[in-house]
């Protein structure tokens, strides 16, 4: 398939366009089954400074940036979005990149685990604990690491990952999809770390928010991959009533996903009243539209192309790997509790 840009918004700016343009083909040129991943880690950096900060008056442009880069290598999306996040989340808090840097947000928490931030008598900081699901940290340069420093608050550091004191935990990252991404643990022992905003901030700020909406941006990037090569199908050769009705299907869920991200791109940039109910929304229907659209290639294109064309098989595998970062049905209960805490509903 043709590299191109996916779109958000109804836009047909030549500038715009161009940008995009050479973003697809510079992240299929990044193929990490030939290159490895150390070419789109190295790429992120350019990237970030293509794409405008969430909130700034072209969130859209952010999002078809990330959406463009998933629909032209998933893998690609998958190691330099989170560079992406942490740029915005160091800008947000004032704060400037480490030279050079390469970047990740390690946020997760595992059972069992837990990384303790404390503050030594020179005022300086040091994390210890085991820190679960840290992707490409061999990779990286740097990472935003949230910690406990206390009982009931965490804060947000950033660590340097070739520094003493960090170290890879042992485990195993053995899936089908996003194989060139490892997303295995880090243990900390005394790690250096630097403050990142104060205790709760990088959790109850907005861009928490819209943090999430980018990674969904990917997805529905993702997604567009696929459709475009059930669309490709169509082109090749007469479709039947089946094949008609899951283009339409896919079609009709990806309006619905990329609606709802280019309205959420527009309600970041005037400044959103509930950031974290618009986030769970637009997700979620990000979400339903790749399980759409994965369903329908999967019905329409039969085994073929999952088989005899690696691309497409990869592209399934990382998306369908890629989307379980939505919680599903978890993730539906967390917003009917936004739902019932915001008072009203727009319907």
């Amino acid at each position: 398939m043709t590299p191109r840009p996916v779109l958000l918004s109804p836009h047909h700016d030549a500038e715009p366009w161009e940008t995009g343009q050479q973003v697809a083909e510079q992240a299929t040129r990044l193929d990490p089954t030939a290159a490895g991943i150390s070419a789109a880690v190295a790429w992120a950096p350019r990237l970030a400074a293509l794409a405008p900060l969430p909130g700034a008056g072209s969130t859209w442009l952010r999002w078809e940036l990330l959406a463009t880069v998933g629909a032209a290598d998933l893998t690609v999306a998958r190691a330099v979005e989170p560079h992406l996040d942490a740029v915005a989340i160091l800008v947000e808090a004032g704060l400037p990149a480490p030279e050079g840097a390469t970047l990740g947000v390690y946020a997760a928490e595992g059972s069992g685990m837990r990384v303790q931030a404390e503050r030594r008598p020179d005022g300086g900081w040091v994390l210890r604990g085991a820190k679960p699901w840290c992707s490409l940290a061999g990779a990286l340069s740097h990472a935003l690491v949230t910690a406990w420093v206390d009982d009931e608050r965490r804060g947000l550091f950033c660590v340097d990952l070739g520094a003493p004191g960090v170290r890879p935990a042992p485990g195993t990252w053995a899936p089908t999809g996003l194989q060139a991404v490892p997303s295995t643990g880090i243990e900390l022992d005394d790690a250096p770390a630097t403050p990142v905003g104060g205790p709760q901030w990088y959790l109850e700020r907005p861009g928490f928010a819209w943090g999430g909406l980018g990674v969904a941006a990917v997805w529905f990037g993702g997604a567009v991959g696929v459709a475009r090569r059930l669309l490709e199908q169509a082109h090749r050769r007469e479709p039947d009533q089946l094949a008609l009705m899951h283009l339409g299907a896919v079609d009709t869920a990806l309006h619905a996903a990329r609606t709802a991200l280019a309205e959420a791109a527009d309600a970041v940039d005037v400044g959103e009243s509930h950031p974290g109910l618009l986030a769970a929304r637009v997700r979620s229907v990000v979400a339903g539209a790749v399980e759409q659209v994965l369903a329908s290639a999967a019905h329409a294109l039969g085994p073929a192309p999952l088989t005899q064309e690696p691309a497409h098989a990869r592209r399934v595998a990382d998306l369908a790997l890629y989307v379980r970062q939505h919680h599903a049905e978890r993730d539906h209960v967390a917003t009917g509790r936004m739902l019932v805490e915001a008072g009203s509903a727009p319907w």
